[in-house]
């Protein structure tokens, strides 16, 4: 039998919608491929003289237990979550850096010299406030090949799931923490170089970091259908 004291196709496969977290599209995808097997499987144990009740409820205890099969179903569908964030991410952050330089390259040009001279660590914070994005692009990347070829080698669907989850929240936390690190180093030089910004690059940065909290929502969305 398959357990929790499901013996129709309908219950199972309202059990299995209940523990199933996930993109709707493929869990719905997932929850019609079931149906449909389970559905054929019964229409064979009828054609063979069985009951069509009985034929259900066989069909149903040779599917396998719900609690089972939902958390293979689960691992399918965190990793196919994963694998679309990490390309959301893969193509979102270098966009959004690349906009709002070309905006504020348009509104401000040069950044005007402030009050205080700069120091070099604080060069050096721009820098790598400047490169991360397409460290993290680099990375994203090489994870999404990486997960490719670890799962043609037989790496299961629940590690590459968290290991692309993992990847996700990596990716979206280390520009935010550049751009906040840049933010905290410009105002320990001279604050007055923050007040400089013109309005359009203000609401630029605004609609970044609105950005940029989409991301790590989709990115702890990881971790949790992973967990599931």
């Amino acid at each position: 039998m398959a357990g929790a004291g499901v013996i129709d196709i309908d219950e199972y496969v309202t059990a299995l919608d209940r523990r199933l977290r996930g993109p709707g599209h493929l869990k719905r995808d997932l929850l019609a491929e079931a149906r449909d097997s389970l559905e054929d499987a019964a229409a064979a144990y009828e054609a063979g003289g069985v009951d069509p009740a009985e034929a259900r409820r066989r069909a149903v205890a040779d599917f396998g237990p719900a609690e089972q099969i939902a958390r293979d179903y689960q691992s399918l569908l965190a990793l196919a979550h994963g694998a679309r964030t990490l390309r959301t991410v893969l193509v979102v952050v270098p966009l959004v850096h690349v906009l709002w330089e070309l905006n504020r390259q348009f509104w401000m040009g040069a950044w005007p010299d402030g009050e205080t001279p700069l120091p070099g660590w604080y060069l050096l914070v721009a820098r790598a406030n400047d490169w991360v994005v397409w460290v993290v692009a680099g990375a994203v990347l090489t994870a999404l090949v990486a997960g490719r070829v670890l799962a043609r080698r037989g790496m299961g669907t629940g590690r590459l799931a968290r290991l692309a989850g993992g990847v996700a929240v990596a990716a979206v936390a280390a520009p935010l923490l550049g751009s906040l690190s840049i933010i905290v180093a410009t105002a320990s030089v001279d604050v007055s170089r923050l007040l400089q910004l013109s309005p359009p690059v203000s609401l630029a940065t605004v609609a970044m970091y609105a950005v940029m909290a989409r991301l790590g929502v989709l990115a702890r969305r990881c971790l949790v259908f992973s967990a599931a």
